[in-house]
């Protein structure tokens, strides 16, 4: 992405020295979203990353933080917006996946009626760490009978390695750590 928005991430985005456990930084985005102009430049490029991407009816934002991102790039785009809840969440016929977490699991789920077999989807969340609730929510709409038309986040922390879990799906990072 653009060295501007890198600049942006860099400055709001505070770094969180062992929390929630040691030896874990979190990435703090809540200053970034405090900040009018930096919000509107973050939603901006994903926004652009969005169109690079072709044609998108979907955008799917992953609870919690995607939701704050995805409405606003689904209004953008002329597309529909698509919650992907933890799992119990979602009240009507759902697709559910479980998938391994560094320690337990997790489910997440989306509406069985969200996404229409043959739809372009746009995945967005704040970090790509591992990638496996990335990968599970490509799941979701292969389940659904969509298709990914690219997986977006804020940051992606690259010693992590989740891009890996991602296949061959386009992965976009507005910055990388």
């Amino acid at each position: 992405m653009t060295e501007a928005i890198s600049a942006v991430i860099d400055k709001y985005v505070r770094a969180i020295p062992d929390w929630p456990e040691p030896g874990v930084t979190f990435r703090d985005i809540t200053p970034l979203l405090e900040d009018a102009d930096g919000l509107r430049q973050t939603i901006d490029a994903f926004v652009e990353a969005g169109r690079a991407l072709g044609s998108v009816d979907k955008v799917i934002g992953i609870e919690a933080r995607g939701f704050i991102f995805a409405p606003a790039v689904a209004v953008a785009l002329g597309a529909g917006f698509v919650p992907v809840r933890k799992g119990g969440k979602l009240p009507a016929a759902r697709h559910t996946v479980s998938y391994a977490l560094e320690y337990g699991s997790a489910t997440i789920e989306v509406h069985t009626d969200a996404i229409t077999p043959g739809e372009r989807v746009l995945v967005i969340d704040d970090v790509l760490a591992t990638g496996g609730t990335m990968a599970a929510v490509d799941e979701l709409v292969e389940l659904a009978g969509g298709i990914i038309v690219g997986d977006l986040v804020l940051i992606e922390l690259m010693t992590l390695g989740g891009r890996a879990k991602l296949g061959d799906n386009t992965v976009v990072a507005l910055h990388t750590y």
